[in-house]
């Protein structure tokens, strides 16, 4: 029997994880410790009471110790995300929790057959993008003064034209420049170098925008359907920042899942960085547009005129290379946000976390304004 190890298994990914390796007859354990901005209620009711449920922190030496005693296979979800202002506790949780997972593995020579990483896009300097004079290139960080003018385009490095986003490939440049896309590039590479040394099988998956059923309502710094969700249910608008056209790969959660029960059972992933999305992008402003008309309110999204510096202009997954392995996305973007609305509809009354987190990321200088 295989035991599989989730960290992070409460969450919105590593719930359906455990789903996906319970359904495969494994035996699940989950390390948690239900973080309060994203689980306000504790532990969800969704973790099944068959789990091995073990409430710990990833930066706990040992917990992890408990966690990972009797395990084959580990998929780290656990993660600190979003834009939020923490610094350090981005690199805690994130780069030194992995840190002292590889650690625990190896001081414990403990016979995991396989580390499942949860990466993310976020690792990417930009997306890729094809001029139509010079052709394709990878696209570079835009300049704060760039946006500041109210220019937000992605221009040719060549002729400064405005260039059109295409499917971005794993050899992108990794850099990032907000804390958690460091953070989470930091993770990616301790975990693929220590495999590589050590000759463990790791796999990462660099995840696109990831929504669906259980996303938290509480978090007002992550997830932007569940963010304009709760705004819309309480009658206010959908904040858009740039000029709505950013553009992103939205995938459904229950892919996402099953795209790591199929990498962890693959010998042909092992080593691999591979991306895990669509291959197709939303215009945020649409995506605002549309939830609206689906909840049945009439509220046109606010753009305030606003940017957050390092964000990406558009990102669209090229999954060429999980194709290869067999993984096809199976939820389009329409049925899933229907999934996701009626799971909604059941949770009660929603309340509007983000104004106070708005005020607080605009203190902070995470959203600026511009000033064309």
């Amino acid at each position: 029997m295989t035991t599989a190890l989730v960290t992070g298994g409460a969450g919105l990914i590593g719930s359906h994880i455990v789903d996906a390796a319970r359904a495969a007859g494994w035996d699940v354990r989950v390390l948690d410790n239900l973080e309060r901005q994203t689980h306000r209620r504790g532990k969800p009711a969704w973790v099944p009471p068959e789990v091995d449920f073990v409430r710990g922190d990833v930066r706990s030496r040992r917990d992890w110790e408990r966690a990972l005693d009797g395990i084959d296979i580990v998929f780290h979800e656990a993660a600190y995300g979003g834009y939020m202002p923490e610094i350090a506790k981005f690199i805690h949780v994130n780069a030194y929790g992995t840190a002292l997972l590889l650690e625990t593995i190896r001081n414990r020579d403990l016979p995991i057959r396989k580390l499942v990483i949860a990466s993310s896009q976020a690792v990417y300097n930009e997306g890729v993008y094809t001029c139509p004079v010079h052709g394709r290139f990878y696209g570079q960080t835009r300049p704060i003064g760039q946006l500041a003018r109210g220019d937000y385009a992605m221009r040719c490095p060549c002729c400064g034209q405005a260039a059109t986003p295409v499917p971005t490939d794993e050899a992108a440049p990794m850099g990032g420049e907000n804390v958690y896309a460091i953070s989470k590039a930091d993770q990616e590479r301790l975990a693929i170098s220590f495999g590589r040394a050590t000759g463990l099988p790791v796999v990462a998956l660099r995840y696109s925008c990831t929504y669906g059923p259980r996303q938290s309502l509480f978090n007002p710094y992550t997830g932007v359907i569940a963010i304009f969700c709760t705004r819309l249910l309480n009658d206010l608008p959908p904040v858009v920042y740039e000029d709505g056209r950013q553009a992103r790969d939205l995938i459904f959660v229950e892919d996402v899942a099953r795209a790591n029960v199929l990498m962890a059972q693959d010998e042909r992933a092992n080593g691999q960085i591979m991306n895990v999305g669509t291959g197709r992008a939303a215009a945020i402003g649409d995506l605002a547009t549309m939830l609206a008309r689906k909840l049945d309110k009439e509220i046109a999204p606010s753009l305030p005129g606003e940017f957050r510096p390092g964000e990406m202009r558009a990102l669209i997954s090229d999954i060429a290379r999980i194709q290869s392995l067999g993984f096809r996305p199976a939820v389009t973007l329409e049925e899933g946000i229907e999934r996701y609305l009626a799971w909604i509809a059941r949770q009660g009354s929603v309340a509007d976390y983000f104004s106070a987190a708005e005020r607080r990321l605009r203190a902070r200088q995470i959203v600026k304004r511009a000033d064309p």
